[in-house]
């Protein structure tokens, strides 16, 4: 489904007066109106011409319904916000497109035809997921489409096969040792169980951590299962009682919170570390940990009006939906550096899109795009859910 939303509309109109007289009088009547219209024509010739208004639209592409539909509208309604933000500092008319992924690549792939085929949409938020990008890549490229993604970290996404692609979020190259180095370190585990959902999200980050892990010295096992899996009863009953972790690659937090809570009710020691997909109130087990690609901005003094006016219009929200508003923003500033240079279109926007600089961003640092669409020096952070099972940052 897709659904245009006109956001910050306020235009500038030009009006122009035209003045008619009589025919006939005499030629020095003539030559007395010819005269007074010269200084006013010297005058509209002379001043300045006006600033374009700029405007298009730009599509968000989330899981705005099913399983994970409480992270698609928390991304949707930061992407509101920077869009809102946007055109009041600007007096812009840029206009936001949703399209429903429902983390869902065959769904993504569908949405992508509709998007391409809107002459109007001249950049993409999104898709949230990597099965998604890996989905819409090709359909992007061949329309000279740019996307941002804000969540999707499998590192294959960056390795040239979508040169229209970029995310304001580290990869999983990065989420893999840092996970592992704080199980290893941190905790100090012994033995850790990894359950791989076979997506491309799942797979990448479950290699990523399984290799860490080894490296560390830590004996671990992988455990494959399908993204379709309903109950993981059986799966926690292959882990032993001499297991300290069991690490979950799934992008829908209920799931992490179905093997923590299958942990606790078989007696078992082992405690469950989340990937990024954890990150909700879906996954609240106290003592569990969870990894983000991005810092509980309420922390952040850059953040602190972004993150009020948000809880004000929205309520509460996590770390899926503040790279959103960075991930709009790099658009929003791409395009209007296009526009101003008279090509706001999809391949002015793109161009631009490789000369994002975005100084102190409400994530708490810069952000910049390398040569192959990452972001520079991003980094993981860890958390560790307290009694109320609330996250509370760790590392």
């Amino acid at each position: 489904m897709k659904k245009r939303l006109a956001l910050g509309m306020g235009g500038l109109a030009a009006f122009a007066m035209v003045a008619s007289g009589c025919a006939g009088g005499s030629t020095s009547t003539e030559s007395s109106a010819a005269a007074a219209s010269a200084p006013a024509a010297s005058a509209a010739a002379s001043a300045p011409a006006e600033a374009p208004v700029c405007g298009g639209s730009i599509a968000v592409m989330a899981p705005l319904t099913g399983g994970a539909a409480s992270i698609g509208q928390e991304q949707l309604n930061f992407a509101k916000l920077a869009v809102d933000d946007f055109n009041a500092a600007n007096s812009s008319t840029y206009a936001l497109v949703e399209s429903d992924t429902q983390l869902d690549a065959g769904q993504a792939s569908t949405q992508s035809t509709s998007i391409v085929s809107d002459s109007a949409i001249i950049g993409v938020v999104g898709p949230a997921g990597s099965q998604e990008v890996s989905a819409v890549g090709p359909a992007f490229t061949e329309a000279g489409l740019g996307f941002v993604s804000a969540s999707a970290t499998n590192p294959d996404l960056t390795n040239g096969d979508n040169p229209t692609f970029f995310r304001v979020v580290p990869t999983d190259a990065v989420q893999g040792p840092t996970d592992a180095e704080f199980i290893a370190g941190t905790i100090g585990a012994k033995k850790v169980v990894v359950i791989e959902e076979k997506t491309d999200y799942g797979t990448g980050i479950a290699k990523s951590v399984a290799d860490a892990l080894t490296a560390a010295g830590v004996a671990n096992e992988v455990i494959a299962v399908p993204e379709d899996k309903k109950s993981y009863d059986d799966v926690v009953s292959k882990v032993g009682d001499d297991v300290d972790v069991v690490f979950v690659t799934f992008q829908v937090a209920a799931k992490s919170e179905q093997v923590a809570q299958s942990l606790v009710k078989s007696g078992k020691k082992a405690v469950v570390f989340g990937s990024d997909g954890s990150f909700s109130g879906d996954f609240k087990t106290p003592g569990s940990y969870v990894s983000a690609f991005a810092p509980d901005i309420k922390g952040v003094p850059a953040a602190a009006d972004v993150a009020q006016r948000f809880s004000d219009a929205y309520g509460e929200f996590g770390t899926f939906g503040p790279p959103v508003y960075v991930a709009t923003q790099s658009i929003l500033q791409a395009a209007q550096r296009a526009c101003a240079a008279g090509a706001n279109d999809r391949a002015g926007v793109l161009a631009e899109l490789k000369n994002t600089n975005i100084a102190g961003s409400i994530l708490g640092g810069d952000i910049a795009f390398d040569a192959m669409g990452d972001v520079n020096g991003a980094k993981f952070y860890i958390f560790k859910l307290d009694e109320s099972g609330a996250p509370q940052l760790v590392q």
